[in-house]
C-alpha cells in the first residue's frame, strides 16, 4: 500500500478539529529557548573519521575512577555467564515481543522473571516487567487510584527516592481533580530518617495510597513497616512499597510479609551495569485480587494438547489489546532483553550465592561506616541499620568534599544538597560487594585530605 503524506486541506482540517492555527503551536508547552528551526550538524564524516571521532568521546567519559555513587543505581558484579547468554541472538533484539504468538522461549524466560520478582517481594502476581522503578511506582499509584475510586489523593514518603517522587507527581499531574502530596519531612538531623508513624497516622483519610521505599532513599532499613501497613490500611489506604535496590531484598523479610499492596522497584543490580544512568528493568508485583487492574503484561503456563507444559500471554492490558476505557495503562514494552538479564543473573547466581553477595554489601558497608565515622569532623547521620548505603555527615560542605574528592580519584558518593538542601552538608555513600577493604581506605584518605 502506498504511503500518501497528509495534504494542506487534510491539515488544516486537522489543525480546525483540534482549535489551533497552526501546527506550530502544538509545540506551545515547550519554552522558546528549548525549540530550534533546524539543528545545526557538522559535515558528514567518512566511516575512519566518524569512528575516531566517537573513540574520543568514549574517552572522555571517566570510568577508570573509584567510585561510591549509589542512589537508585548500584555497581554489582556481574558474572560472564550473564552477558553472555543474554546476547544470544534469539534474545539480542531491538524488537519487544507482546504479542499472543510470541516464541515459548521468551514466554519462558518472563515467566520466569515474573516468578523471581513474586518471590523475591512476597506477592502473589508479578507482570512482564515496566519502563525502570520510578515509572512502576507512578503506574502503582494510578492503579490504587483504580482500586480506590473514591479517593484523589496519592501520598509519598519524604524519603522515596526524590526522582520516584517527581515521575509520580509528573504522571498525575493533568489528571483533574487528582493530588500527589509528600509526608512532611523530618527536622534537618531529627532522629529518624525512617517513616513517622505520628506524622503518616491521620495523614490518609482521603488518599488512594501512600507510596514508600524499602531500604529508603537514605539507605535505612524501614523496620515499622507493618505498622506502616496497619495504619494504611486503618485508614482505608493501599500501601505501595518500592525497592531501588532489590539486591536487599535476598536478607531483609519482603514487604509483602508486611502487609504491602503493590510492590514495585528497579531491577538494574541484576545484571545491569550502571551504566551512566540506564537502561533498567522495572519490576510490578501485587495481590491476586488486583489482578485485572494491574497495568502491562502477564505471562501463564498451561499444557498443550499433548499435556506438555506451554507459556502464554494470558494478560495484556494496553489499549492495543482492549477497549481504550478498560486499559490500564498505555505501557508498550516490558524491557524483554533487560528483563532476561535480571532473569539470567538470578538463575546463574542462585538462591545462595544471592544471599551471599548480600551479606557482603551489609559487611563492607558496615567497614566503611566504621572507617569513615573515625575521622575528623564525619560522623552518621543517622542510627538505623542500613543495608549498603548510608548517610555521612561531612566538616563542610559536601559538594566541596566531592570535588576535592574527584581530584584524587575518588567520588565519594552524592551530595545530598541536590534533594535534601537542609542536608547540604552531607553525602550518601554507597558500597557494594565490588568495593575491597582497600577501596575503603582509599576513600577514607580522600576524605580525610578534603
Amino acid at each position: 500500500m502506498a504511503y500518501v503524506p497528509h495534504g494542506r486541506e487534510t491539515e488544516a482540517q486537522m489543525l480546525a478539529s483540534l482549535g489551533i492555527g497552526a501546527v506550530e503551536d502544538l509545540f506551545a508547552p515547550v519554552p522558546e529557548e528549548l525549540r530550534r528551526e533546524r539543528l545545526e550538524l557538522p559535515e558528514a564524516l567518512a566511516e575512519p573519521a566518524l569512528a575516531r571521532h566517537l573513540a574520543e568521546l568514549a574517552r572522555a567519559n571517566r570510568s577508570d575512577g573509584l567510585s561510591f555513587l549509589g542512589a537508585g543505581g548500584y555497581d554489582h558484579f556481574i558474572p560472564a555467564a550473564v552477558k553472555h547468554l543474554a546476547g544470544q541472538s534469539q534474545f539480542y533484539s531491538a524488537y519487544t515481543p507482546y504479542q499472543p504468538e510470541v516464541s515459548q522461549g521468551t514466554l519462558a524466560v518472563i515467566f520466569e522473571f515474573q516468578s523471581y520478582v513474586a518471590a523475591l517481594t512476597g506477592m502473589e502476581v508479578a507482570n512482564a516487567s515496566m519502563y525502570d522503578g520510578a515509572t512502576a511506582a507512578a503506574e502503582a499509584a494510578l492503579m490504587c487510584l483504580r482500586l480506590r475510586k473514591d479517593r484523589a489523593r496519592v501520598l509519598m514518603a519524604p524519603n522515596l527516592h526524590p526522582e520516584y517522587r517527581r515521575v509520580v507527581e509528573t504522571y498525575l499531574s493533568n489528571i483533574p481533580g487528582v493530588e500527589a502530596a509528600t509526608l512532611p519531612c523530618c527536622a534537618p538531623y531529627e532522629p529518624g530518617g525512617t517513616v513517622d508513624l505520628n506524622r503518616l497516622a491521620g495523614s490518609l483519610g482521603d488518599a488512594a495510597c501512600f507510596v514508600m521505599q524499602y531500604p529508603n532513599f537514605f539507605g535505612l532499613v524501614e523496620t515499622r513497616l507493618a505498622e506502616i501497613a496497619d495504619v494504611a490500611h486503618g485508614e482505608g489506604a493501599l500501601l505501595v512499597v518500592a525497592v531501588a535496590e532489590p539486591m536487599a531484598l535476598a536478607v531483609l523479610t519482603p514487604p509483602g510479609k508486611f502487609g504491602a499492596d503493590v510492590v514495585v522497584g528497579e531491577g538494574q543490580s541484576f545484571g545491569m551495569a550502571p551504566s551512566f544512568g540506564g537502561p533498567g528493568v522495572g519490576f510490578f508485583a501485587t495481590r491476586h485480587e488486583f489482578l485485572r487492574q494491574m497495568p502491562g503484561r502477564l505471562i501463564g503456563k498451561t499444557k498443550d494438547a499433548e499435556g506438555k507444559p506451554g507459556y502464554v500471554l494470558t494478560l495484556q492490558t494496553r489499549e492495543q489489546h482492549i477497549r481504550r476505557e478498560k486499559a490500564t495503562s498505555n505501557i508498550c514494552t516490558n524491557h524483554a532483553l533487560c528483563a532476561t538479564t535480571f532473569t539470567i543473573y538470578l538463575s546463574v547466581v542462585g538462591r545462595t550465592g544471592l544471599v551471599n553477595l548480600a551479606r557482603q554489601n551489609v559487611q563492607n558497608a558496615a567497614y566503611a561506616q566504621y572507617q569513615t565515622t573515625a575521622l575528623a569532623g564525619y560522623k552518621m547521620v543517622f542510627e538505623e541499620p542500613v543495608f549498603n548505603e548510608f548517610v555521612l555527615h561531612c566538616p563542610m560542605g559536601a559538594d566541596d568534599v566531592r570535588a576535592a574528592c574527584l581530584q584524587n580519584g575518588v567520588d565519594p558518593g552524592l551530595p545530598l544538597g541536590r534533594f535534601y538542601p537542609e542536608y547540604d552538608d552531607c553525602l550518601l555513600v554507597a558500597v557494594t560487594e565490588k568495593k575491597t577493604k582497600a577501596d575503603v581506605d582509599r576513600l577514607c584518605e580522600a576524605l580525610a585530605l578534603a
